[in-house]
């Protein structure tokens, strides 16, 4: 595992087995964060504030120790002790899930119960996903191979999605099962996944460059100053990503009126999403992950202008606006990554950069919750029923705030990215 691998020249069965992980990692990330609220909530019977509470304290778990798991990784693959750490992390995944679906007890223990497996299923998610990407930084020098092994990860990943998007919904509404016995399955199809996976990342996946790297502190990572100017424009580009995310369902009922087609959307926003990453696959190679990755900010605000103009009825153009969106995504998940391991310097882990950076994707996607509270104070109610200034209000922050995010981050890269490292290449 830890012999040099040169992924430049790695078979797509190799790339595959690196990139498969990906999808059992966002087929438990999406349940986590869309149904064990209501799970919870309408199925369990536990109390909506306590709920929201736990949700709140574990978040803020998961947050705030991503840069220390960083950290402890880079320790791990210094001594060559990655591959038992990752089994133990991926087994306490696969059980934490289950249980989270499966609690022994009703009552005021419940929130308790929430409390520690949603710390649990969020400490070993971490803890394997910047594993993961720490390895795929590693896995070569040059940024063609990285973002070949990226576009297979980010497709694999949206994959995930897909499934963890049409699955719970079907077990939980349409299946005839019990809610437990639903979500019992869907764990342990998961599980299976997920141990497969780590079987296919450890034996038959492209090996990481090793190198006798020193583990990092904080400040020596934030010393970086090509990271530290990588770390604006991604967080800002995330914000941009976020906020439509967590608005999408409220403009397909209440700006468009056509709720019935929400699956639809989605769905046909996640695979525009995997079909575009050969583009920007090939994109990158020619003329960089930085220029390309700009291309797609540029094409992710032409969409969202197009979407904050639809209205009612507008099914048609707004199908349109996922496919273009969903483009633009694969360059946000795929290109940031390579970016960065192109920064990292030979001579350090590179766990710990993946630490801070995991920091970052999910503050911007705890703050773009602000959208909600800033949608009220413009007079916005969901339901069909909402008055045409507050509609409005949806359509502008949905389509327009995330391009203002979009193009600073854009005008950020531009104004820090250095033309001369190997992130570029001439046009």
């Amino acid at each position: 595992m830890n012999t040099p691998g040169a992924a430049s020249a790695a078979t797509v069965p190799a790339m595959a087995a690196y990139g498969l992980l990906g999808m059992p990692l966002s087929m438990a990330a999406l349940p986590v964060y869309i149904q064990v609220p209501a799970y919870y909530a309408s199925e369990l019977g536990l109390a909506l504030s306590a709920t929201g509470t736990v949700l709140f304290v574990a978040r803020l778990v998961d947050t705030v120790q991503d840069p220390f798991l960083g950290r402890w990784i880079d320790r791990l693959m210094q001594r060559g002790k990655l591959a038992p750490a990752l089994w133990l992390a991926c087994l306490m995944l696969a059980v934490t899930f289950a249980a989270l679906w499966l609690p022994p007890m009703r009552g005021a223990a419940l929130a308790a119960w929430l409390a520690l497996t949603l710390v649990l299923v969020y400490s070993a998610h971490s803890v394997v996903s910047i594993a993961y990407l720490a390895w795929g930084a590693r896995l070569s020098r040059d940024p063609a191979a990285l973002t070949r092994a990226a576009a297979w990860r980010e497709g694999a990943g949206l994959a995930g999605v897909m499934l963890a998007s049409v699955l719970p919904p079907w077990l939980l509404g349409n299946s005839g099962w019990p809610a437990e016995p639903a979500m019992a399955s869907y764990a342990l199809l998961f599980a299976a996944l997920l141990l497969a996976a780590l079987w296919l990342l450890l034996r038959r996946a492209p090996a990481w460059r090793h190198h006798d790297a020193g583990v990092a502190g904080w400040r020596a990572t934030l010393a970086n100053r090509g990271f530290r100017h990588l770390l604006l424009p991604y967080f800002l580009n995330a914000v941009s990503v976020s906020i439509p995310a967590t608005l999408a369902l409220f403009f397909i009922q209440d700006r468009l009126r056509a709720p019935q087609w929400s699956g639809a959307f989605l769905a046909t926003y996640f695979a525009a999403g995997a079909a575009g990453l050969p583009l920007w696959t090939r994109l990158s190679a020619r003329l960089g992950p930085a220029r390309a990755w700009r291309l797609g900010m540029v094409l992710a605000v032409a969409a969202f202008v197009w979407a904050a103009g639809l209205g009612a009825g507008d099914t048609g153009a707004y199908l349109a606006v996922c496919v273009v969106a969903g483009l633009a995504l694969g360059a946000d998940l795929a290109l940031p990554p390579v970016l960065l391991a192109c920064l990292i310097p030979a001579g350090e882990q590179p766990a710990s950069y993946y630490g801070i950076w995991s920091l970052l994707g999910k503050l911007a996607l705890a703050l773009s919750g602000l959208a909600l509270p800033l949608l009220a104070w413009c007079g916005y109610q969901p339901g069909a029923g909402g008055s045409p200034a507050g509609s409005h209000a949806l359509a502008l922050v949905y389509g327009g705030l995330p391009c203002v995010f979009k193009l600073a981050a854009m005008l950020c890269l531009r104004i820090r990215a250095t033309p001369k490292s190997s992130m570029e290449k001439p046009i």
